[in-house]
């Protein structure tokens, strides 16, 4: 019998887990494979840093600079101030890293084991069952933190949240190539696209680099996601970087991931919370997650210490976590960004083209461009009427 199981041990489901068990309490860290790479750029923020900073002690590049592109290639450039600088880590050791970190602590790793349902006693749901290669395992516990991504099958049999929807995902394809590159280790490359989407070259080191690209909307229906792959890479903008080695592809993935923001009333039940991905925790905008699934993670496991002191497990105790005024905030934010969104992308990206143009020979303009990129602020009357 456990306090908490959590189910996915990714970024949302392991910091979890570790705050949990830093707080005394007996937790199940439930995984499908810890040798799984999540497809995914890898870039982290100073925020992931600040919530791990011994992630800054790691050889991991130093990221000063964001260079972003519109679908014509103007060209639109952001030096982070030093205390805003992040950096880019491969997913599969960050996964390991996070996860480690908890079991250390004390939660306890259940690995190749893939929750498909709960286990339920007088229509209250008590533990997961999940099928592993002995054979099905039953956990049980006091609370359920489902934090295994956007294809979770408990997250749709909880009763709380329907299967996304395609107009709601975003699908990318991206990879690890190795080979020599003319890129600057110490920036991010983004290239905004004509259609609702966009692709990144993030330097690795001298010799790697980390490429994809992704569709999101209605788009992921109206074209094709690997010939949007191999046109990106073989783009003549592109190739300027590559130059002309022999590139070895080290690891590709696809995958697919929620974008339309979190599902605030289906975040939490009777002895359940969402975190992660499972919520909707990722940027409708860039498609990072990463630092929102560590927040929603962190603040579920602070809302089970609460509920174990309050000795009660209901809805009404555990919607302190979606209450969160963190979470609230977060919720806001994406919905702007979802707006913001909308706006980038209209009439085939060539609204963007003109802002990132007019960004290049205006200081002042460039100015509040980068203020609603890198912020939360609204477009103003005067920013508006500039690219009317």
């Amino acid at each position: 019998m456990f306090d908490v199981i959590i189910s996915g041990a990714g970024p949302s489901g392991s910091q979890c887990a570790d705050v949990l068990a830093k707080a005394g309490f007996k937790v199940a860290l439930i995984e499908k494979d810890t040798t799984w790479r999540k497809p995914c750029g890898g870039g982290l923020n100073h925020k992931v840093l600040d919530m791990y900073p011994r992630l800054r002690k790691l050889n991991l590049p130093k990221i000063r600079t964001i260079i972003m592109h519109s679908a014509e290639f103007h060209k639109l450039e952001y030096k982070a101030p030093k205390q805003s600088r992040g950096t880019i880590m491969d997913r599969l050791e960050l996964d390991n890293y996070i996860r480690n970190m908890a079991i250390d602590t004390g939660a306890e790793i259940f690995d190749k084991n893939l929750s498909y349902d709960f286990i339920t006693k007088n229509q209250t749901k008590i533990g997961i069952k999940t099928r592993s290669p002995s054979g099905t395992k039953e956990y049980y516990g006091k609370i359920m933190i489902i934090a295994d991504g956007m294809s979770s099958k408990l997250a749709f049999k909880s009763g709380i949240r329907d299967k996304w929807k395609i107009e709601e995902l975003a699908n990318g394809k991206c990879a690890i190539m190795e080979g020599k590159h003319q890129l600057d280790e110490q920036s991010i490359y983004i290239y905004f696209k004509p259609f609702k989407g966009y692709a990144w070259i993030f330097p690795l080191d001298e010799l790697h680099l980390n490429i994809g690209i992704y569709t999101f909307s209605e788009d992921n229906l109206n074209y094709n996601l690997n010939s949007l792959y191999e046109d990106f890479i073989k783009n003549p903008q592109i190739k300027q970087f590559l130059g002309n080695s022999d590139y070895k592809v080290c690891w590709s993935g696809a995958y697919p991931f929620p974008v339309n923001g979190i599902i605030e009333k289906s975040l939490v039940d009777d002895h359940i919370m969402l975190v992660g991905d499972t919520g909707g925790f990722v940027s409708p905008i860039s498609g990072e997650g990463i630092q929102h699934a560590m927040l929603s993670g962190k603040i579920a496991a602070e809302t089970a210490i609460y509920a174990f002191e309050e000795e009660d497990f209901s809805k009404n105790t555990l919607k302190k976590y979606k209450n969160h005024p963190q979470i609230k905030n977060q919720v806001r934010s994406f919905k702007l960004k979802s707006s913001l969104r909308e706006f980038f992308y209209k009439d085939n990206g060539k609204l963007l083209n003109k802002i990132f143009k007019l960004a290049e020979k205006d200081p002042e303009f460039r100015s509040q461009v980068v203020d609603i990129f890198m912020s939360k602020k609204v477009p103003s009357n005067e920013f508006l009427s500039k690219i009317q």
